[in-house]
């Protein structure tokens, strides 16, 4: 019984070690366990913050790498040419203004008439020491043909020395206006020529008129009139105009104005805005016409609208009083007629002519050089003076002065300079000399038109 007792309480003993011993086991792995799960979380920790580093480092080198691709760029566009748009070219007419004083700029503003079949001194002033810009001969100038060239070569020699050819000018209309030598066979009135009505003829009549003066050495006609011969009254229009009718008067003006242009002689179309409704000769006073803006657009402007738009490029301008457009100013000193109407309202960019400021309309109202500057001040170009020396002088004068006190700007000059040096390009003006005349054969091409045409 006692040894049974003692041999439980062993057993009891054993058990209670055995079991102390498997829980000190189990407790010993869960705490390793744990001790692994915290090492591997550690590890991993460090992985991860090690991958971030290794992020951090990747992204600053990227960063550095676009930072110094854009500097080798930049390098590279620095090194190489501009690759920006070109510079449009320089204007060659701005560029000649630029080196021209305003003694040559005026001049060229200023289209005179000489006195005499030959060239004298006042003619070398005025192309030497004046520099004018055009020449226009009349009957006064002209007494055959041989003596008309060596006249113009000898004014083309004057002005040798002078960057800008010379206009040679001439009132060449045909029939009762006409400044050619008695050698040519004369041509037929306008009014003959309206009643033919024929586009082709009219064509035919402005070449072989510019071929005429072109012979002779002139570069400039002072025609087609455009003028429509509304009143029969009229004392210095008359057979001048093609007819009494708008249609008539722009197919037929228009025509000669083509065949001249063909034969590259600058047409000066006239007398703007329309010369035809008047009852007095502007040679010897100032005309009124009392018409409105509505009544000259319907009627006396339409050859000039007609012209303007098939490419006229000069356009002179008559010494007559529209008191609806302008109660002050005759058109050839009107800002309103120049500017606001040809220019602005018609759109005509070529260059303006004033008719002769000698004229009685202007001498009889105005002082000569007070003329000029309000022409130029209006919008006008080219200024004829076709009478007496001391009258061009004074004009020029008036100009030059008129720019010193700021009456004129310098670049109201250089507008008008522009258009005729651009005038004179076009046309392919040049001083050379004129060889011979061409008499015979222009006249042989003037019969055979006659003969087809108003037999």
């Amino acid at each position: 019984m006692h040894k049974r007792h003692n041999q439980g309480v062993k057993n009891v003993v054993y058990l209670w070690f055995i079991s102390l011993i498997a829980f000190s086991l189990l407790f010993g792995c869960q705490a390793d366990g744990d001790k692994t799960d915290e090492r591997a979380e550690n590890r991993a920790a460090d992985a991860k913050q090690t991958k971030g580093t290794n992020s951090t480092g990747a992204n600053r080198t990227d960063d550095q790498k676009q930072t110094q691709g854009r500097k080798e760029q930049s390098e590279r566009q620095q090194k190489q040419p501009s690759q920006s748009k070109p510079k449009p070219p320089a204007d060659p007419l701005k560029a000649q203004i630029s080196k021209m004083s305003l003694e040559e700029k005026i001049g060229q503003l200023v289209f005179t008439g000489v006195d005499g079949y030959t060239s004298d001194e006042h003619a070398k002033q005025l192309i030497q020491t004046y520099r004018v810009g055009g020449i226009i001969l009349f009957e006064r100038n002209i007494q055959d043909a041989e003596q008309t060239r060596t006249l113009l070569n000898a004014l083309k020699k004057l002005n040798a020395k002078n960057k800008v050819p010379l206009f040679f000018g001439v009132d060449e209309e045909g029939g009762t206006v006409s400044r050619m030598p008695d050698s040519f066979v004369p041509l037929p009135t306008s009014e003959r020529i309206g009643t033919v009505n024929d586009r082709t003829f009219s064509y035919e009549i402005g070449r072989v008129i510019a071929r005429e003066i072109k012979t002779l050495g002139f570069n400039t006609n002072f025609a087609p009139v455009l003028d429509i011969n509304s009143n029969p009254d009229n004392p210095v229009i008359g057979d001048r105009s093609f007819g009494a009718t708008a249609k008539v008067v722009s197919k037929l003006g228009l025509a000669t104005l083509q065949g001249m242009k063909a034969e590259r002689v600058i047409p000066v179309v006239k007398h703007f805005p329309g010369h035809g409704d008047t009852s007095v000769d502007s040679h010897v006073g100032l005309p009124v016409v009392t018409h409105d803006v509505e009544r000259l657009d319907a009627f006396e402007l339409v050859p000039f609208k007609q012209a303007i738009a098939q490419g006229a490029d000069a356009v002179m301008i008559a010494h007559i009083l529209l008191p609806q457009l302008d109660p002050d100013h005759p058109a050839s000193l009107s800002k309103a007629v120049i500017t606001d109407l040809l220019r602005e309202q018609l759109t005509f960019g070529g260059v303006v002519v004033s008719d002769d400021l000698t004229m009685g309309a202007i001498v009889e109202q105005y002082d000569i050089g007070e003329a000029a500057v309000t022409a130029v001040a209006a919008g006008t170009d080219l200024l004829l003076v076709c009478h007496e020396y001391d009258n061009t002088v004074a004009v020029i004068e008036a100009l030059r002065k008129a720019v010193a006190d700021r009456t004129l700007s310098e670049q109201r000059i250089d507008e008008s300079v522009y258009r005729i040096l651009a005038l004179k390009r076009a046309y392919r003006i040049t001083d050379l000399p004129v060889d011979r005349v061409g008499v015979a054969s222009i006249n042989r091409e003037i019969e055979q038109l006659l003969q087809k045409y108003v037999p």
